[in-house]
């Protein structure tokens, strides 16, 4: 279906902005000092160019990505355009680039103004203020005696006499120091050559020189503008992901900035569930995101990630990946730009939904498994502790959301220790009460666990009313009958969380259970009965009730309990 205005909502804002076809392909790229307006443009009753027509046909959906300035934003086009090389950008698919400021690799480093940086010099840019980069590199020069040639070898270079050059082919000395200093002023460390500056311009002022103060002043400028230069391009940009969240009740939208030599490449934008607490939802999006492609280098969270999920990373990509959440420098510019973005998205994304997030959840899971819906779900996991407070629970999910007035809690009363009998036991109890079926049965399990529930179905004679699946949290695979196992992507998100969500209620009423048991427990009380000693005693027994039922013979018999403490153990079980 062909996109219409009603369907793109942009802000008042620079940035870019991508017409994409129904497969996602990239038709168009664009720039807007204001986004809004010149999006409107595109759905004019007369368009200013005959391609728009054609254009907005064939366009499923329009993305947007906001930068700090205009400028900015014309870089990443140019950046995009090359990157996708789309249908409709016919007038900047040529090679032009922007200029970069270049120190060479040599001995004697030389500092250039050049669209084609040389192999292996340090650069930085591009920069789209042409004028304010040609400024700061003469000041550059004038300041540092940068040279700008190779002079080799000349003796009295017309360079060296003006102050232009230090004559490092003469007198090396210092040399090497002074390039460090211009490296740290085009990385942005230009705060003491500006102090530098002002000091100048204040003292030209009070001599009354105002026309050399103006040029002070215009050399500062210029030095802010350039150095300041290094939000869509660093060098410091190398294999890095930036990740941004913004949320707004249960609805939250993440936005994923790829960067690459030196400069953004572009970004996703990724809509998630969210349940009031950033970290876990970035944590999900990146267990998500990464399961079927290769993760960067550098991944930039806006909060720490643990270190299971550093070493999960690092695994998949083959070798190291470092997570950081940055506080200073040109990364908290990058970052900053992804949250400022996913800010902007969260807005597209309230506006269009709705509330209807969920039910996108529970369509995109019915399409992943091949079902008519999947609008009522119903999961099911387990809870011991040494066979000690045997639990069960089911969660029920309408339409992608959670429906609590349908979560289920069961205490196993059969003598079953392991998980698959625990399960059998719920399930069974569970079937007994239905008058309606879900689409879906979900077990908190593998294939064992799938085939064990199959077997109770087929004996109720329900098996096949409902799809049932069993997830594995390892690599959140879901098998079910007859199929081929599934690894789950963003569009089995539900599934997902609801997992998430039985594991989370069925161990809240471990835990409670638990913690009443503990207070009436008599083996808290006997003397000289650690923690160790009563896992031994358990484990040996099958849980308490077998420690009750147990003669002072058989509790002598258990490793590491000795005659006297098996009778304290005895006298406290009686009582």
């Amino acid at each position: 279906m062909p996109v219409t205005l009603s369907s793109v909502d942009f802000p008042k804002k620079p940035g870019v902005y991508l017409f994409k076809s129904e497969k996602g392909k990239v038709l168009y790229v664009g720039k807007a000092t204001r986004l809004n307006e010149r999006i409107r443009s595109y759905f004019a009753a007369n368009p200013d160019r005959q391609m728009i027509p054609e254009l907005v046909r064939k366009s499923e959906s329009v993305e947007c990505m906001i930068t700090p300035t205009p400028e900015e934003a014309l870089m990443l086009e140019r950046e995009l355009i090359r990157q996708h090389k789309p249908r409709y950008n016919s007038m900047l698919k040529d090679d032009k680039s922007y200029p970069f400021l270049v120190l060479t690799k040599e001995e004697f480093p030389r500092i250039m103004y050049t669209r084609h940086p040389p192999e292996g010099s340090h650069r930085w840019g591009p920069f789209p203020n042409v004028s304010a980069a040609k400024q700061v590199m003469q000041l550059l020069r004038k300041q540092f005696g940068i040279r700008d040639k190779d002079c080799r070898g000349k003796d009295g270079c017309l360079s060296m006499h003006i102050g232009l050059c230090r004559g490092p082919c003469i007198d090396p000395e210092g040399y090497p120091e002074r390039v460090k200093i211009a490296m740290n002023v085009l990385d942005g460390k230009a705060n003491e050559l500006i102090e530098q500056l002002i000091t100048q311009m204040d003292e030209q002022s009070e001599a009354l020189n105002f026309e050399r103060a103006g040029r002070y002043r215009d050399l500062i400028r210029a030095v802010r503008s350039t150095t300041g230069q290094h939000v869509v391009s660093s060098k410091v940009y190398r294999d890095c992901d930036a990740i941004g969240i913004a949320h707004k009740g249960d609805l939250a939208a993440i936005v994923i900035i790829h960067a690459n030599d030196g400069i953004v490449k572009g970004q996703e934008v990724w809509p998630m569930l969210h349940r009031g607490d950033s970290s876990e939802t970035v944590s999900a999006f990146v267990s998500e995101h990464y399961v079927n492609r290769i993760p960067p280098r550098l991944l930039l969270t806006p909060t720490p990630m643990s270190d299971g999920t550093q070493q999960w990373l690092s695994r998949r990509k083959g070798k190291s990946v470092e997570i950081r959440t940055p506080l200073r420098g040109p990364l908290v510019t990058l970052q900053k730009l992804a949250r400022q973005n996913a800010e902007i998205q969260l807005e597209r994304l309230f506006n269009k939904t709705s509330g209807s997030l969920e039910q996108r959840a529970a369509d995109e899971g019915a399409a992943l498994l091949g079902l008519e819906q999947l609008d009522h779900i119903v999961c099911f996991d387990m809870a011991q502790l040494l066979g000690d407070e045997r639990v069960g629970a089911s969660v029920s999910f309408r339409n992608g959301r959670p429906h609590k007035k349908e979560y289920r809690k069961y205490t196993v009363k059969g003598d079953a220790m392991d998980d698959l009998r625990m399960m059998r036991e719920v399930v069974e109890r569970w079937l007994k009460r239905q008058d309606e079926w879900p689409d879906l049965v979900l077990l908190d399990g593998g294939q064992t666990h799938l085939s064990t529930i199959s077997k109770l179905l087929e004996e109720h004679g329900v098996l096949g009313r409902f799809e049932l699946a069993a997830l594995a949290k390892r690599e959140e695979t879901v098998f079910r009958n007859d199929q081929t196992p599934l690894v789950l992507d963003r569009k089995g998100r539900v599934m997902v969380h609801a997992r998430d969500e039985a594991h989370r209620f069925v161990n809240t009423f471990h835990r409670k259970r638990r913690s009443r048991s503990r207070l009436q427990d008599p083996l808290e009380e006997v003397e000289g009965l650690g923690a160790k000693k009563m896992q031994n005693l358990l484990r040996h027994f099958g849980g308490r009730q077998g420690v009750a039922h147990a003669s002072l013979i058989d509790l002598k018999t258990v490793p590491g309990i000795g005659p006297s403490l098996a009778q304290r153990i005895h006298e406290a079980m009686q009582q």
